[in-house]
């Protein structure tokens, strides 16, 4: 049975502008759990996640009690880990004839000197109007940065360099088990062990796990169903399949398709194995080659 990895996008957990609720989220892993679980019948599947409104709720949430100094955003993001991953492995051990579901609190290595740490990118948290940027900015230290039409906190992200757990994860997936890993792009831990400020980009996160455990293949879900080329015009058209060198021009650092062509052509490059781009609700059309952009060499 061949090994796949899947990159779960913050779309099946909350859709944009919805309360951070329980229930909304609950829901929304329900739409996403069918498509899961006939994958883990035909893969080896390790499910990587993103947390950036999770974790943005739990910096907010950490900053409204006074009595104690807010906890550092690697505690955090081992808190939204254990929070998704556990509501992803509530829900998909409930489908029949699942194989064992299990989670693992993964921690990542990181370069405390990487430049990201002088230049935050990462969105996370709430979306809030952009004219309350100075506010927030006095009143919580935060640096903000427009998301389309909206303000949100960014933080640094740096490079994934080594997942702490891949031999567990190996383990648990030889054994069968569906795991649940590198969540939220993992807990980043500096060289020595300490943990850092920042949160890693999942899709980035997800296709380094995809190499260090010798994957047969990388699937990045997300709201797009496909790369487009000529986005936003008449002109615009799906791009079906690629070279990781025909696609290159996407891989900008702009906060939506970059980073995911990025972590994509990447891993292609260095494997040699295909990797996909496309909408949680045509899981099984895009690795077919039927919607979505495959990336192969």
């Amino acid at each position: 049975m061949k090994t796949l990895v899947v990159a779960l996008g913050g779309n099946a957990l909350l859709q944009r502008g919805e309360a951070l609720t329980v229930e909304n989220q609950y829901r929304n892993i329900e739409s996403a759990v069918p498509a899961l679980a006939r994958l883990a019948r035909q893969y080896r599947l390790a499910i990587v996640h993103g947390n950036g409104p999770q974790v943005g709720l739990l910096a907010l949430q950490n900053l409204a009690w006074k009595e104690v100094a807010p906890y550092p955003l690697d505690v955090l993001v081992a808190e939204s880990q254990g929070m998704i991953g556990y509501m992803l492995a509530q829900r998909l051990g409930r489908e029949p004839d699942m194989p064992p579901v299990t989670t693992v609190l993964t921690r990542i290595q990181v370069d405390r000197n990487d430049p990201a740490f002088r230049s935050p990118e990462k969105f996370i948290g709430p979306v809030y109007a952009p004219e309350r940027q100075d506010e927030l900015e006095a009143t919580y230290g935060w640096q903000m940065k427009r998301d389309g039409k909206y303000l949100r906190r960014v933080v640094p992200s740096p490079m994934p360099k080594r997942i702490e757990e891949s031999p567990a994860i190996e383990l648990l997936l030889k054994e069968g088990h569906v795991v649940i890993c590198s969540g939220g792009g993992g807990v980043p831990v500096a060289q020595g062990g300490e943990g850092t400020e920042a949160v890693i980009d999942k899709d980035l996160a997800a296709a380094l796990l995809a190499e260090q455990i010798n994957a047969d293949g990388l699937l990045i879900l997300t709201d797009a169903d496909a790369v487009y080329e000529n986005w936003g015009t008449p002109q615009q058209r799906a791009i079906r399949e690629a070279t990781p060198d025909e696609l290159a021009p996407f891989a900008k650092a702009d906060g939506s398709m970059g980073p995911k062509v990025a972590a994509v052509n990447g891993y292609v490059q260095r494997r040699g194995k295909p990797a996909w781009i496309g909408s949680l609700a045509r899981i099984d059309d895009t690795l077919a080659g039927q919607a979505g952009t495959c990336i192969r060499l």
